[in-house]
């Protein structure tokens, strides 16, 4: 049964933990506030959509989720697919497809398939992250220069091209502040962990605007007012009027937003999974997979009425909340308060940060996901998954990220069913069987088993599937200069048989019959000869030539022959 974390967590809830769940919760809540912010306007919002999506999102997860220490918030993850539904069908289409995500999430929760997303390649997650990591640093560079672009192109190269078309009008003061923005971010841990670095960025950098305008006269560095109108209070849920083009329906819409949702989906699902495991290792703890997606796709359901955008398990933060004690989903719950405090009662103030600043510390976000350690380890590993690492890293700049993990997956699953194709091994016996190299065989039995003139012995090492089904075939065909009387098929290593190896294994036979050869089997394990039973291969054979070992099976051929 799927029960929230917190329902167990606050069984033997005492003020001692309490005090650790809050101290953690206000730490990570001061966190969070750059961040969110960042996230927000990155993605092609605003600084309230973020702070709204850390505060409903980081709520929602905390009170739904499978993990104790789970944070949940926007993440640089989403970044690029958000801005570019935005800049496609709006924030109406945004929306959508952030609520049909959140479906996804939850059907994914409902269905079991919390674990089956962990088996997603480690070199398609390394190649997405990197190419989202590329992608947000070059999306940063007209605000970290200040030059002042009004509608920078979204794909890579042509945003590359206007950013040296406009070179002449880099703001030296405006780089210069976000390139102190970064030193401070890499120098504070350096100082005080205890202290986030870009939170003091955020508040050096914005005390220094404010005293370059007031006493300098420096008018040049952009600020979030200046772009953003800042809320006063909580929005209102509401719903976003849906513009749909001429002679379009909204299932059409719905259709065309699936793939983006489906991403979204796949990227939320992976990411606070990896975080929620990140997190177990750490704490000795055991996160419910699918509870978590559930209490992430509930998340992605609401959150988009309060103008939210996608949300997910943000590990940075979940780690910081562990590190600052965090023992319970009540220290998300209070990471989220103390956002809500924050926007309500320091709202105005968030103006007032400079948007170079902001382009610094996601310069920041942008260096820590490129994961430029794991690309160099994955090189050295073969030559596949580091092909599959590049693909999916090309793809994602250059294209589309819905096109690069589509197709990286693609190329995972192709190059699995090779190596498992290559894996498998398929032997044949003419004459004689070692013992010593085949445990079904009985003993005593020191001697070399010979096999009978006229009896083919064919062993298959591996799952006997679509991959395999044709080439043990063509095996069979070319091995051998007559027709035999008996062939021996040996499954004692075959831990499974699909449909396409079941076809296989009936033309085989109905061939055989019509060549006057009998099929014989050896060594079924007892879910290959249930499956067997059920495909009526077994009555198709005769249930005398199926048998439990070696010896038998040429006990059974030594008859034939003779017979013959």
């Amino acid at each position: 049964m799927l029960k929230p974390k917190i329902v167990t967590c606050l069984k033997g809830y005492n003020a001692k933990t309490f005090s650790s769940d809050l101290m953690a919760g206000i730490i990570v809540g001061i966190v969070a506030l750059p961040l969110a912010i960042a996230f927000g306007i990155a993605s092609g919002v605003g600084p309230a959509e973020g702070l709204m999506t850390a505060i409903v999102a980081g709520l929602l997860i905390s009170l739904l989720g499978g993990s104790k220490v789970q944070i949940g918030g926007p993440t640089g993850a989403f970044i690029v697919i958000v801005y570019g539904i935005i800049q496609e069908y709006g924030l109406s289409g945004l929306m959508i497809a952030t609520v049909m995500a959140g479906i996804l999430l939850v059907l994914m929760g409902v269905f079991r398939l919390g674990n089956v997303i962990k088996f997603v390649p480690y070199p398609v997650i390394v190649g997405f992250t990197g190419g989202i990591a590329v992608t947000i640093f070059s999306s940063q560079i007209n605000d970290l220069a200040g030059m002042g672009i009004q509608d920078v192109p979204a794909p890579f190269i042509d945003k590359w091209i206007c950013y040296f078309h406009n070179i002449g009008s880099v703001s030296w003061t405006a780089l210069a502040m976000g390139i102190l923005s970064v030193l401070i971010i890499i120098y504070t841990p350096k100082i005080s962990r205890k202290i986030p670095g870009s939170l003091m960025a955020i508040v050096i950098m914005t005390l220094a605007a404010w005293l370059l305008q007031r006493f300098a006269g420096v008018t040049s560095i952009t600020t979030i007012s200046d772009l953003y109108e800042l809320p006063r209070g909580i929005p209102a849920p509401s719903i976003p009027e849906v513009h749909l083009a001429e002679g379009e329906t909204f299932i059409d819409m719905v259709r065309q937003l699936f793939p983006s949702a489906f991403t979204i989906a796949m990227l939320g699902a992976i990411e606070s999974l990896l975080s929620a495991m990140v997190a177990d290792g750490v704490t000795g703890d055991r996160h419910d997979s699918n509870m978590e997606l559930v209490g992430q796709g509930v998340a992605n359901i609401v959150t988009p009425f309060f103008g939210g955008i996608p949300a997910t398990g943000a590990i940075a933060r979940t780690m910081t909340n562990i590190n600052n004690g965090g023992k319970t989903p009540v220290a998300g719950i209070i990471h989220a308060v103390v956002l809500l405090l924050i926007l309500l009662l320091l709202g105005p103030l968030v103006g007032y940060i400079p948007m170079p600043c902001l382009a610094g510390v996601l310069v920041m976000v942008a260096y820590n996901m490129s994961g430029w350690r794991s690309f160099i380890a994955i090189s050295k590993n073969p030559k596949a998954d580091f092909i599959v690492l590049m693909t999916t890293f090309l793809l994602t700049v250059i294209f589309d990220l819905t096109i690069a993990i589509e197709v990286g997956l693609l190329l995972s699953i192709v190059l699995f069913l090779k190596r498992t194709n290559e894996a498998v091994v398929i032997r044949s016996f003419h004459h004689e069987i070692d013992p010593a190299d085949n445990s079904d065989v009985q003993f005593p039995a020191a001697e070399k088993l010979s096999i009978p003139d006229g009896v083919e012995v064919y062993e298959i090492d591996g799952p006997y599937f679509f991959g395999i089904a044709n080439k043990f075939d063509d095996i069979m065909k070319h091995v051998g200069s007559r027709k035999p009387a008996v062939r021996i098929i040996r499954m004692r290593k075959v831990a499974f048989i699909d449909s396409t190896g079941i076809h296989n294994l009936e033309i085989l036979c109905n061939e055989s019959r019509r060549s006057g050869i009998k099929v014989i089997l050896s060594g079924v394990n007892r879910h290959v000869h249930e499956t067997l039973e059920k495909a009526g291969v077994i009555d198709m054979l005769g249930r005398e030539n199926v048998c439990s070992h070696i010896n038998i099976a040429l006990e059974q051929a030594r008859k034939t022959v003779n017979k013959d």
